[in-house]
């Protein structure tokens, strides 16, 4: 069953790049705030189909409940459960991106978590990017399954 999934997210990649004529890309090229900004994308897109699939109600409530889990302090969290399962190379993604210069902050964040939110959403960007989304989904789900 996962190695079926596996294969089908890999045919639906090859897909996407060829509809959309994309070319191919060195993740290590992007700056830290282009793989945030792609990092919330991604794990935007993965906590809302965690809550849709917990079953049918009220979008506001699903709004909630993702909510929840993309504010800035739960990412901070987040990368504060998974920080011991990082790489080397992945606590240098996440450094660059804490440590990038923003000129926008969260309206209700701390700047240190918005910073570590920063740095965690570049880590997601880069893992997506850089096509290690096994990677990706195992930290999220180590993430979330620490954070309760």
């Amino acid at each position: 069953m996962e190695e079926d999934i596996r294969q089908d997210m890999d045919e639906f990649q090859e897909y996407v790049i060829r509809k959309l004529q994309l070319k191919e890309q060195d993740a290590d090229g992007y700056s830290p705030l282009v793989l945030a900004y792609m990092g919330d994308c991604v794990y935007e897109l993965f906590i809302r189909t965690k809550v849709v699939n917990e079953g049918n109600m009220q979008v506001s409530k699903m709004h909630k409940k993702s909510a929840r889990l993309v504010k800035a302090s739960a990412q901070a969290q987040m990368v504060c459960a998974i920080m011991e399962m990082l790489t080397d190379a992945e606590k240098r993604v996440y450094k660059r991106g804490r440590n990038a210069k923003s000129v926008t902050m969260a309206k209700n964040a701390s700047m240190m978590d918005y910073r570590m939110a920063t740095g965690f959403e570049a880590l997601i960007g880069y893992l997506y990017l850089s096509g290690q989304r096994e990677r990706m989904v195992e930290l999220i789900c180590a993430g979330l399954e620490k954070m309760g």
